[in-house]
């Protein structure tokens, strides 16, 4: 048995080396599962060899980066990045937003799974959560979906598309929630994903993204074709009771949400990701979060 010593606040703790803890850890560094596990024998082969039967959190983590350098320094790298974000003081905290459609939710489980993050919350939740504190007569467009909060606009704007300003009023009142979750969970050290619709970069308080561990990403689906056929694969699950007609219907709304979207994605210089594969799309997301959060050295084994 070998035995990993770290520190927590001070006090030390003992538990026994996991090549199944390591493994889904080295696999952030985009080694693939099987790989990871043939590092993490590989690792705990050469402990036994050399007789080791303790070791502290940090020398292990120099045997790792050491292990990942002689295989591919940009692996070890990336590794060492991963690990500076487990180990920062500050929440990481990602938002994932588009259109409705292309599979937001969808990545951002598969994402949280990657990053090992426990935290995700939807936007529709928090949408459902104000529309029990928000009246329809107070606020009529909360109680719309995101695509057809035009029809309960009572003034519409002359000066703009009035989707698009439907959009934006519904946008307004999920976003005081959303900025609620981001700022406890700065407050609390909490890393969080928030994914759907409503994440709509330039709407987000400026303060909140300058001064915290906040990324965001636009996903889209460019082909319409594609991107409609995701509603009748999404509808064909049984737990989903939304009508694919509704969505068809809705369809040249949701089409116009998006590159409403886009355009706020330029303007605020946000990553726009083409959702087509959703490994490359995983992928994406992980080296723009390592690229850029990534640099501390302190990396230790974690439970």
């Amino acid at each position: 048995m070998i035995w990993v010593i770290g520190d927590v606040d001070g006090k030390q703790y003992k538990e026994p080396f996991s090549k199944g803890i390591l493994s889904r850890s080295l696999n952030v560094a985009d080694l693939g599962t099987e790989r990871a596990h043939e590092i993490a024998s590989d690792i705990e082969a050469d402990l036994i060899k050399n007789d080791i039967s303790e070791i502290s959190s940090l020398d292990l983590a120099d045997v790792v980066l050491n292990h990942l350098e002689a295989i591919d320094p940009d692996i070890s790298q990336k590794y060492r990045n991963w690990r500076s974000l487990r180990t920062s003081k500050k929440p990481l905290i990602i938002l994932i937003g588009g259109a409705s459609g292309v599979g937001t939710s969808s990545m951002a489980f598969e994402l949280a799974n990657r990053l090992r993050l426990k935290n995700l919350i939807s936007t529709d939740m928090i949408r459902e959560v104000m529309r029990k504190i928000i009246s329809k007569d107070l606020s009529p467009v909360i109680h719309k979906s995101s695509f057809d909060a035009y029809e309960s606009i009572r003034t519409p704007s002359i000066r703009i598309d009035s989707v698009v300003e439907g959009f934006i009023s519904h946008v307004d009142v999920v976003n005081v929630g959303i900025e609620a979750i981001i700022e406890r969970s700065v407050k609390e050290g909490i890393s969080t994903i928030i994914e759907g619709v409503h994440i709509v970069p330039g709407f987000i308080k400026q303060e909140l993204l300058e001064n915290n561990n906040i990324i965001i990403f636009t996903l889209i689906v460019e082909d319409e074709e594609s991107h409609k056929q995701r509603f009748y694969s999404r509808c064909r699950q049984p737990w989903v009771k939304r009508s694919l007609e509704r969505y068809m219907e809705n369809f040249p709304t949701i089409r116009k949400t998006q590159r409403f979207l886009i355009e706020q994605a330029k303007i605020h210089d946000t990553r726009i990701i083409n959702n087509v594969d959703i490994n490359e799309t995983i992928d994406i997301m992980v080296n723009d979060i390592l690229e850029k959060f990534g640099g501390i050295d302190d990396v230790e084994q974690e439970s």
